[in-house]
């Protein structure tokens, strides 16, 4: 994630193309210079004329403030500044659990520190986010189920407390990370609908659809288990789950 938005600033000019370092080839000077714990949860910008580092959401405010003054002058304005401290670190302590990488292994990788708060706060805006739109989606189906917020709440929870009682024993100290990565999974499930909800088509279209998207998620969920280094018992588990919980609102809605 860090490489996506450094990239975007050095395409939009607003950082200079050499002045970009990948955490794991940082040069001796700057690592000298760079709190490599910090820099871990908070992005590094080093000013090598000053020898001077910025952390986190400061040095974000540095760059955009160089080609927006007035943009980083209103973001440092409170409680504006607090909101976006709190939202830059809702986003990089869950930023492995949002994009992965087969890397964070390594000893030199920049994995952040694990914040159960953080960790706690996406898991629930997940949950929150996604029965939401899937109440409202599933007004689109034609048959008599009828929007309800509170029952895709109850399966979105029930997903993820099914999943801890099954599989924490298998998981072990991996839980909380393959429970950001299974929230993701359904966040894009969810945005994916978006798109299909501004539409006016035939049920059958909403019923493909969905069918589709849950495909979708089915293939990321196995591709971020191999990455988590899980087997397929997680997946497994995840379907049995779904299956079950459509098995029930189809015979309660009946």
């Amino acid at each position: 994630m860090c490489n996506i938005y450094s990239k975007g600033f050095t395409k939009c000019g607003m950082l200079d193309k050499d002045g970009r370092e990948a955490f794991t080839e940082i040069s001796v000077r700057n690592k000298n210079l760079v709190d490599f714990n910090r820099a871990k949860n908070e992005i590094a910008l080093v000013d090598s004329e000053n020898n001077k580092v910025t952390y986190g959401l400061d040095s974000l405010l540095l760059i955009i403030g160089n080609s927006f003054p007035l943009l980083e002058k209103i973001a440092r304005i409170q409680p504006l500044y607090w909101l976006f401290k709190k939202l830059y670190s809702f986003v990089s302590y869950n930023r492995k659990q949002i994009i992965p990488s087969r890397k964070d292994n390594t000893e030199q990788s920049c994995v952040p520190d694990f914040n159960l708060k953080y960790r706690l706060a996406y898991v629930i805006f997940v949950a929150l986010f996604s029965a939401y739109i899937l109440s409202i989606f599933s007004g689109k189906f034609g048959v008599s189920l009828a929007p309800n917020f509170f029952r895709e709440l109850g399966v979105c929870l029930g997903q993820i407390l099914w999943q801890t009682l099954f599989l924490k024993w298998y998981l072990k100290d991996k839980i909380w990370d393959y429970l950001g990565n299974m929230m993701t999974v359904s966040l894009l499930g969810t945005l994916l609908l978006i798109p299909a909800m501004l539409t006016n088509f035939d049920p059958i279209f909403y019923l493909i659809y969905f069918g589709v998207v849950v495909f979708i998620m089915f293939l990321e969920h196995l591709r971020r288990c191999r990455i988590l280094k899980l087997n397929m018992l997680p997946t497994i588990s995840w379907i049995l789950f779904r299956l079950t919980a459509l098995a029930v609102i189809i015979l309660t809605t009946i």
